[in-house]
């Protein structure tokens, strides 16, 4: 068969690859995270805040921000049964105490509205979508928050906070800037790295179905800006694939993408020297 006629595809065998993904490993990183972000918040809201040096601070902040994040990340995995695929009662339970401890959020409302947004990507029916008329990235922020945000919420945190301050007698300071601070931090990470970059209209315009763009950093950096969440196009196409499995799957999408742009050249080439025979 020519070269020319022989059609390449780009999933690479995602499908078989994403499937043989052991378990294990999705559900050792779900705990691990989650019993870092128990430690230190434990640690952050016992230690003497006035006692802490000045430059320990900002750095405690950014590490509690970004262990917040992972517990999204874990709950956002679970919406997709990528924490424990063999057993689905014990997935979404990990879903649930993820995001219950990120900002007491109800996870099937999380999760109903986490499909609307694949299903309708950058549409009127796309929760996480800005309102079609104000896009600018603090409105749009706005609304993403107002649209995940509820009394109850708000009720629940000022009941903890001042549990905290009263009958277990934590310091003002240290529930204000290691508890409230942070996951407020981790929502601008998310919203910027996770809705805002990847959603927002290129000027060449969406492509459907996905209308969602790749942020291309190198996996480290990826992983430090928002565990790998903007490998979004990647997300998109296979969004039962656990995050930390995205570097490779971008990875192979840009080896594909490469071997395809050659056999089209191949292809171009090879048309021109026949003609020219």
């Amino acid at each position: 068969m020519n070269i020319c006629d022989k059609p390449l595809s780009y999933n690479v065998e995602i499908e078989n690859f994403a499937t043989r993904q052991d378990t294990a490993y999705s559900l050792i990183i779900a705990v691990v995270i989650i019993s870092l972000w128990v430690g230190s918040l434990v640690w952050l809201l016992t230690i003497d805040y006035d006692k802490l040096p000045i430059w320990v601070i900002p750095i405690a902040v950014v590490w509690q921000m970004f262990l917040y994040t992972g517990l999204f990340i874990i709950g956002h995995d679970a919406m997709h049964g990528s924490v424990c695929r063999q057993n689905l009662k014990l997935n979404h339970f990990i879903g649930s105490l993820a995001v219950m401890l990120y900002a007491l959020f109800p996870y099937q409302q999380l999760v109903k509205k986490h499909w609307l947004h694949h299903r309708h990507p950058a549409s009127e029916l796309d929760p996480d979508f800005h309102d079609q008329k104000r896009k600018n990235g603090f409105f749009w922020y706005f609304r993403f928050m107002m649209e995940y945000s509820t009394w109850q919420q708000l009720l629940g945190f000022t009941i903890i906070f001042n549990f905290a301050r009263f009958v277990l007698h934590m310091q003002v300071m240290n529930l204000t800037v290691f508890w409230c601070i942070p996951p407020i931090l981790s929502s601008i990470q998310l919203f910027y790295f996770g809705t805002y970059l990847p959603h927002r209209e290129p000027k060449s315009g969406y492509i459907y179905p996905h209308c969602t763009q790749t942020i291309g950093l190198p996996t480290f950096w990826s992983f430090i800006a928002c565990y790998h969440f903007g490998y979004h196009q990647e997300h998109h196409e296979y969004p039962h694939v656990a995050w930390w499995r995205l570097p490779q799957v971008y990875q192979r999408n840009k080896a594909a993408l490469l071997c395809e742009t050659l056999r089209e050249r191949l292809c171009s080439v090879t048309e021109q020297t026949v003609e020219g025979g």
